[in-house]
């Protein structure tokens, strides 16, 4: 990955006010108005090529039945790009849309979700990913409305969940994943998955804004291995 470490002038914006929102909503998205990504994940936009495909995700946060939750997905073992990976619901953008427009069309297309029931509320800097050549703009949302989410398409999507906050900050849950020597992400293993890399910085960064997190250990390692076939996600492996 190529990090810029001076960052890009683009800022997180809010596109709803507070009215509305549940506190603990309001709460992220006051930490996203204005702000720019982490270090270790941010990828200044003028390091994408140009001609980079632009591209969207949904982070999407609803009231569960413990509190708040986020939709999660796990990709396929077939696709080309990211195969077998946790990530958010999203793709690239197609021909007239804009950010919002398109991560909303492909969590449908992926998860069966009624765009109707959901409020974005902010989107983030774009990241470069330079493995895949997206230039990535997360938006985050609020499911006001939360309905019945499923597989759509398993040639394209494994897994669908709903991973309840909680569950996301449990120490037990939490550990590092060595991408490479000298550069970890944070990682997560929830509802099957090991959730790492770009979708785990992100969701690391939604915990500190919304003043979940608590003290975890980072030196609990999870090692990768190759994804099964079934396309799963990759097993988790806690070194001793």
């Amino acid at each position: 990955m190529t990090v810029n470490l001076d960052g890009a002038a683009q800022v997180g914006h809010r596109l709803v006010p507070d009215d509305g929102l549940p506190a603990w909503m309001r709460r992220v998205v006051g930490r996203a108005d204005g702000a720019r990504l982490p270090r270790w994940v941010r990828h200044a936009t003028e390091l994408a090529p140009d001609g980079a495909r632009r591209s969207a995700v949904l982070m999407l946060l609803a009231d569960g039945e413990t509190g708040p939750d986020l939709l999660l997905t796990g990709r396929a073992a077939t696709l080309r790009a990211h195969a077998g990976q946790p990530a958010f619901p999203g793709g690239a953008l197609e021909p007239g849309e804009d950010d919002v427009a398109a991560a909303l069309r492909e969590a449908r297309e992926e998860t069966g979700l009624d765009p109707d029931s959901v409020t974005p509320a902010a989107v983030l800097p774009p990241l470069y990913l330079r493995p895949s050549g997206y230039l990535v703009s997360p938006v985050l949302a609020h499911w006001r409305r939360p309905g019945p989410v499923r597989v759509v398409d398993p040639a394209e999507t494994a897994v669908v969940a709903r991973v309840s906050i909680a569950e996301l900050v449990d120490p037990g849950n939490r550990g590092s994943v060595v991408v490479r020597p000298g550069l970890r992400t944070p990682a997560f293993t929830v509802a099957g998955l090991v959730v790492w890399g770009f979708t785990a910085g992100l969701v690391d960064l939604l915990l500190d804004w919304g003043g979940w997190s608590v003290p975890w250990d980072a030196g609990r390692i999870i090692a990768l291995e190759v994804p099964p076939p079934t396309g799963l996600g990759p097993r988790a492996q806690v070194a001793r």
